[in-house]
């Protein structure tokens, strides 16, 4: 029986790893920051799976909660074999109109939490030769937009990514990064977005973004795009001259400020 631990795991595609890895068998660490909700969630997977389930509340904002995380996935007699950092959020004012505390919590949620997770999983897993990391980011970092935040913290989780996986390479520790499109979820609600322009088909369903990236993490690859269209369109931003993926990114985000 292996554990896995996910960060973000009420709601999404926190919450779809959640019920995929449950029905696997593993047993799990939700992260998040309510706990009633939590606690929901592994009362229903509990029942339904026989799985253990521990419930972890924290505001990965708070340096404090951070570091309780990461001293669960240090936790030897306990050993998490599966790390998904999925939590994250936007804002929906551009860079100017946030104060320095939003943007700094954005950050450290996005960022500096995906980093120093990812250092406590890893240090414990490649001692044991066993285990992997799943960082989600997004479709959105391969361009610049919504106020230079969001997008710049997943393109950072992106590279970052990429670049664990040189690090785990000789071993047989997985590292892989999530780069999803625009998925039914409660992301942009919360957020306070209209995406009411956004067509239907670019819509994926959570469901189907996990079943993708845990088939990709089996088969060994560092990254997964789900669906045809995504693909092409993160192929592109990679190729096109850099002026033009942004003259696209404005159009994209006109509304922004």
């Amino acid at each position: 029986m292996t554990t896995a631990l996910i960060t973000g795991a009420t709601a999404g595609i926190g919450r779809s790893f959640a019920r995929r890895l449950a029905a696997e068998g593993h047993d799990l660490v939700l992260v998040a920051r309510t706990t009633e909700r939590l606690t929901e969630l592994a009362g229903i997977l509990r029942e339904r799976h026989g799985i253990e389930v521990e419930v972890l509340t924290a505001d990965l904002a708070a340096e404090a909660d951070r570091r309780r995380v990461a001293e669960r996935l240090r936790d030897e007699a306990e050993p998490v074999d599966l790390l998904v950092n999925n939590a994250g959020f936007t804002q929906p004012e551009g860079f100017l109109a946030q104060d320095a505390d939003q943007l700094r919590a954005q950050l450290d949620v996005n960022v500096t939490a995906v980093l120093e997770l990812s250092h406590a999983a890893l240090n414990s897993m490649l001692p044991r030769n066993r285990g992997a990391v799943i960082n989600v980011s997004s479709v959105a970092g391969f361009f610049p937009g919504r106020g230079s935040t969001y997008t710049a913290d997943k393109s950072w989780v992106t590279m970052f990514t990429e670049g664990l996986a040189q690090t785990t390479a000789n071993s047989a520790v997985r590292v892989l990064v999530l780069c999803p499109g625009f998925t039914r979820t409660e992301f942009h609600d919360r957020a306070g977005i209209d995406m009411g322009g956004i067509p239907g088909p670019l819509y994926l369903d959570a469901d189907r973004v996990v079943n993708d990236c845990l088939r990709d993490l089996r088969e060994g690859r560092v990254l997964s795009v789900p669906s045809l269209p995504y693909k092409v369109i993160t192929t592109l931003a990679g190729l096109l001259p850099r002026a033009l993926v942004r003259r696209l990114a404005t159009r994209v985000n006109a509304r922004d400020n």
